[in-house]
């Protein structure tokens, strides 16, 4: 069974979906005020150098400034430092030379032609780049580069070494290129055709950049739709459904030029019953939100993203096994592991990520449950690196992070618990109240009157539950108490005065 992609369309946001056999498999969503800037590329200003970090800021005019290493910095912007050592352009080495400070490359106010390597991040600006990339159809242009890769899931020795030597004849030196996975197969042709079209994309862009000031767009990826097409469509691809009849033509016209396979297999959807409801993806999309994502063996695994990294943690929960605790442990892992390559990669985790799958004794389970791992993670379009068990048998490994995970581009942090994930019950607050009482009845001797507002919750568990300990607090201060509720209070929060009555 092959794949489909879903392309919904609604009032303000696009999601694309890709499912397979097993269900859905990744999701993206696009809203139109917070339109994608990955890959776009502008023509900027750099506005504070940082020696101490080797970076700069540069302004590329979407608010906060984007943050550009030393070495994201091309030697190209430093032609004019190697114009008395070198010939031609060809001769600038591919990246800058180890050692030089960012000071002596690039310096506040100049103007330089930057990439959105990754979004913004939280509170973040934008990762930059000046090593530029073009995707085609079947290439991705390299203009500051001059290295020829072919993607690793092309795994035919021959194919990869028929497609490199194709690329290396056609192109212009000093170009590089990456040949993607769906050129597999593909004529010398096709390549050329792709190639003509991506050079000519980069002259428009630098004749752009010269007759504009920074801070500019000088080219923006295509919308979420079209991306689709170019991306995610391949040999395997059986439909793309699309919900919106507008979108449906600009899909048909942009594969009929680029993406001619996929022409004759774009359907209008016209049931009244919404296309992800009709294929069961809104309940799939709100369980990938979820900590806990149960195995069908009866175990379960617990999700937990934070700042810095993801853990994951595998329990055996119902699962009891057939033969001994060895063996039900090591399959309880195994359909972890294939099941964690499938959620980190349909809620698009990033960065590190930490596994704690339950110990096993024998060194070969351990290591099937790596491969298995490794294996499941290959349809994954993003790249990851696998570190194996530790020696307090975690496994940690890491994942490339472009954009913000499902969890943070769908929801917010709560805003009654901030973010916490728990709050402090009524007995806590009540002995908290207790100690502020003691504390301003120290400092007002003369007082004799303490008045508490408090959460009903918390107020209602004083008087009903702690009505003893409030009698005792009056005799041993000396006061006298009145407690009352404040329904619009946060559970944690109260307030004590101590007054003269």
């Amino acid at each position: 069974m092959g794949s489909k992609i879903l392309i919904n369309v609604d009032l303000k946001e696009t999601r694309v979906a890709i499912t397979e056999e097993y269900g859905l498999a990744e999701i993206y969503i696009e809203r139109q005020k917070e339109r994608t800037i990955a890959g776009n590329i502008y023509k900027g200003r750099v506005v504070k150098i940082l020696p101490g970090m080797d970076a700069a800021f540069v302004d590329i005019g979407v608010g906060r400034a984007g943050f550009l290493y030393v070495s994201e910095v091309s030697p190209l912007e430093m032609a004019e430092e190697f114009a008395d050592l070198v010939e031609d352009e060809s001769q600038i080495p591919k990246r800058v030379p180890k050692g030089i400070p960012i000071e002596d490359i690039l310096q506040e106010g100049q103007e330089i032609i930057v990439q959105v390597a990754k979004e913004p991040l939280g509170t973040k600006g934008a990762r930059l780049t000046s090593h530029i990339t073009l995707p085609g159809r079947y290439l991705i242009l390299m203009p500051t580069m001059s290295h020829i890769g072919v993607s690793h899931k092309i795994t035919d020795p021959d194919e990869r070494k028929r497609l490199k030597e194709i690329v290396s004849k056609l192109r212009p030196y000093p170009f590089g290129f990456i040949v993607r996975t769906v050129s597999e197969g593909k004529s010398e042709e096709d390549l050329k055709s792709d190639m003509e079209y991506l050079i000519s994309l980069w002259d428009n862009i630098k004749e752009k950049a010269e007759k504009v000031s920074a801070p500019h767009l000088l080219y923006a990826d295509l919308d979420l739709p079209t991306r689709a097409l170019r991306d995610f469509f391949n040999q395997n691809t059986e439909e793309v459904i699309i919900d919106d009849k507008e979108t449906y033509h600009r899909c048909l016209e942009f594969a009929k030029s680029y993406v001619p396979k996929a022409a004759d297999r774009i359907v209008l959807y016209k049931e009244p019953v919404p296309l992800f409801t009709r294929y069961g993806l809104e309940e799939e999309i709100n369980k990938a939100l979820e900590k806990k994502v149960w195995l069908k063996s009866g175990g379960y695994i617990v999700i937990e993203e934070t700042e810095a990294l993801t853990a994951i943690d595998v329990n055996t929960g119902k699962f009891v096994g057939k033969n001994n605790l060895e063996e039900t442990i090591f399959q309880t892992n195994l359909e972890a592991a294939r099941e964690i390559a499938h959620q980190i990669r349909l809620r698009n985790i990033g960065g590190i990520i930490i596994i704690d799958f339950i110990d096993m004794a024998l060194e070969e389970h351990r290591e099937e449950v790596l491969r298995v791992l490794k294996e499941s993670l290959k349809k994954d379009r993003y790249p990851s690196n696998i570190q194996g068990f530790t020696e307090l048998g975690l496994v940690i490994m890491t994942r490339k992070r472009v954009k913000e995970s499902l969890l943070k581009t769908l929801c917010n942090t709560c805003p009654y618990c901030h973010g916490k994930g728990y709050v402090k019950p009524a007995p806590t607050i009540c002995h908290e109240i207790y100690r502020e009482m003691r504390r301003l009845k120290a400092t007002n001797l003369g007082k004799n009157l303490i008045y508490v507002e408090a959460h009903p919750s918390v107020a209602q568990y004083m008087i009903e539950e702690e009505n003893d300990a409030l009698e005792a607090l009056e005799k041993e201060l000396g006061v006298k108490i009145r407690v009352q509720e404040v329904p619009s209070f946060h559970q944690e929060h109260y307030k004590v005065r101590i007054l003269q009555c």
